[in-house]
């Protein structure tokens, strides 16, 4: 059963220890920097207030509202120390925006902590589960969140 959920704006309980204090960026937020095409540094994050975070938790995920998010951050970032945001191409082809195929490092991480994740169940996940996970299995990233993420998406 799909889980119904906002993902424009789902925080998940495994991100608890930051939400309210926004001292990381949530996954939510990413995807959508993701989506838009924009790399936001932790460094900028940090430096916004925490009205200004709470705003892009809030932000919609519609190509519109992704569009202003954009060309919102490039102006509240313009005299950051860091500089202005930087501009990525927007995904549009990452595994996460399909469930027509398990990624393997996914899989892979699966079978390692025993968690039975077939094709099936992953067809059932919204795209900011199925991001989650892949940005959590990444090699390269700690995964120390990794396990608490499947026991909440596939639990």
């Amino acid at each position: 059963m799909r889980r119904q959920l906002d993902q424009s704006r789902h925080c998940y309980a495994f991100e608890q220890d930051f939400i309210g204090s926004w001292r990381c960026i949530p996954l939510c937020v990413r995807r959508k920097l993701d989506l838009a095409g924009v790399k936001l540094k932790l460094s900028h994050w940090l430096a916004m207030s925490q009205e200004q975070r709470q705003m892009l938790v809030d932000w919609g995920d519609g190509a519109e509202e992704l569009t202003r998010m954009r060309d919102h951050l490039r102006i509240c970032t313009a005299a950051m120390a860091d500089g202005v945001v930087k501009d990525l191409p927007p995904c549009t082809q990452e595994p996460w925006q399909h469930s027509d195929a398990l990624p393997e490092s996914l899989l892979e991480a699966a079978k390692t902590r025993q968690v039975d994740l077939s094709l099936h169940r992953w067809r059932n996940l919204c795209e900011l589960d199925r991001f989650a996970l892949c940005k959590l299995a990444r090699p390269g990233h700690d995964h120390h969140n990794l396990d608490a993420a499947f026991s909440e998406v596939l639990g």
